[in-house]
């Protein structure tokens, strides 16, 4: 019977430390109506034994999780993005609570993808939010090995560099500083001169700024270096706040908008 033979198959791939698999899968595997298929699903759904986190994507969830409901992301972003044909890094403050630093929600991964957009995933147990740019380097990332095979994520320096890009969509400037300060222990100054070339400058001018403004004078002025060479407009330190008014700061040609909490 199908019914049986997907939970073998289930078992199967689970104790070859795989935890998520496709609908499209299935239909391969066992060569039987759509019916039964989607029967056995619906039960092993209803049992909390998997959950279904894309259309015809699903999640193993053995019997350790099933109080949450659902496996950490890291277990099965990587095959899930592959089934999806998309490039992805779990980046901001997913990636920096994976290098140590700070306290990221369990229940939200933030995910950094090309376009085309992907609608934010979110259940009773999991959010997975999706934020796009426009190009990345492979060498800008880490491989970090989970019990499920292994997730990319954005280096520490990236990570920094995001956590500025993106200040307007997780909470604000004073939200990622104190992430900020304990990343740049893991930090190295030429990988973040590296890609910070290759960064919009508006970013850069205000990672420089504040870079400058928690006492990291030597990585700031690695900072200025590179904007020194590019025509940089006066642009807003924080993009969460509309007033344009403010203080204004030659040396990063920023308008002080807001207070920074140190």
């Amino acid at each position: 019977m199908v019914s049986q033979a997907v939970t073998e198959y289930l078992y199967q791939i689970q104790s070859q430390g795989r935890y998520s698999f496709s609908l499209q899968e299935l239909r391969d595997k066992f060569r039987e109506n759509d019916k039964a298929i989607l029967q056995k699903l619906h039960r092993l759904k209803r049992d909390n034994r998997i959950t279904q986190v894309r259309k015809e994507f699903f999640v193993i969830i053995p019997p350790e999780y099933s109080h949450q409901g659902i496996l950490p992301t890291s277990y099965y972003l990587d095959d899930m993005m592959k089934f999806l044909e998309r490039d992805y890094y779990l980046g901001l403050f997913s990636a920096a609570a994976l290098h140590g630093a700070g306290h990221q929600q369990p229940m939200e991964s933030q995910i950094i993808i090309h376009k085309p957009p992907i609608r934010t995933v979110k259940n009773k147990q999991q959010q997975l939010t999706f934020f796009i740019k426009n190009s990345w380097e492979r060498d800008w990332l880490n491989k970090v090995k989970t019990d499920a095979g292994y997730v990319l994520i954005s280096s520490p320096e990236l990570t920094i560099i995001d956590l500025i890009h993106y200040h307007k969509q997780i909470g604000g400037l004073n939200r990622v500083i104190p992430i900020i300060e304990e990343l740049i222990e893991n930090l190295k100054p030429s990988k973040l001169n590296g890609i910070a070339k290759e960064i919009s400058t508006p970013t850069i001018q205000r990672l420089g700024y504040i870079l400058d403004k928690i006492g990291e004078t030597k990585l700031s002025e690695l900072l200025l270096k590179i904007i020194e060479n590019k025509a940089n407009k006066m642009a807003k330190l924080s993009l969460a706040h509309n007033t344009s008014k403010g203080i204004r700061n030659s040396k990063w040609n920023l308008i002080i908008n807001t207070e920074i909490d140190l």
